[in-house]
């Protein structure tokens, strides 16, 4: 795998993005999570994120339900070459800016399998202003792990290391937000009560 996280890319695709954040706004007022799908790029200096799934909106932290959410995203997206590459988390309160207890465990035991993941803060500010503001940087923060595998904050000041592929990304979630779409989206916490429902959100980009 090339190169440790200190110097990694991190780059988040348009679709992975909306999905992750309509997860969140569907929850309003529960903590939310999710993970990251994706592979090292050709070059070994990036990590790409393709694609994202969203996890669950209670009870975050239970253990048999991460690990059988887990096995089966990675059988699903194995064949396809892609991984588990990192962590999505929503605080259930929307002024709470903080890494928590549970989003640094779940990162840590990613991490296991996949030593250069990120996770992802959902970052309630930036969401809010984006209604205002049509800014283009994402309206997450990234978090990596450093030598003492601690989570720190990247901060995106001068800095390219996590970046949106598609610079329109913030307008397609704004579009995706107007129309309500969050209302579609699917979780494992849906699917275990209802197996009919679709964790992989087949029918959202349509």
């Amino acid at each position: 795998m090339g190169s440790s996280s200190g110097d990694l890319r991190y780059e988040l695709s348009q679709n992975a993005y909306i999905k992750l954040v309509l997860h969140s706004l569907n929850h309003p007022t529960s903590a939310v999570n999710g993970v990251l799908i994706g592979r090292i790029s050709p070059s070994n200096d990036a990590v790409l994120i393709d694609d994202a799934v969203p996890l669950f909106h209670s009870h975050l932290g239970l253990l048999p339900q991460l690990e059988i959410s887990l096995m089966l995203i990675e059988e699903y997206f194995s064949a396809k070459g892609l991984n588990i590459v990192g962590y999505f988390h929503a605080n259930e309160r929307s002024d709470d800016y903080e890494l928590g207890g549970v989003a640094k465990n779940i990162g840590d035991h990613i991490c296991r399998y996949f030593p250069q993941a990120a996770i992802l803060l959902l970052d309630n500010k930036k969401l809010e202003a984006l209604k205002k503001s049509k800014d283009r940087s994402a309206v997450t923060q990234l978090y990596v792990r450093d030598a003492s595998k601690n989570w720190k904050l990247v901060h995106s000041e001068g800095n390219n290391r996590f970046s949106l592929r598609e610079p329109s990304a913030n307008l397609m979630l704004l579009d995706y937000i107007a129309s309500e779409k969050w209302q579609g989206i699917v979780d494992f916490d849906d699917h275990l009560d209802d197996i009919s429902k679709d964790w992989l959100n087949p029918g959202l980009f349509n």
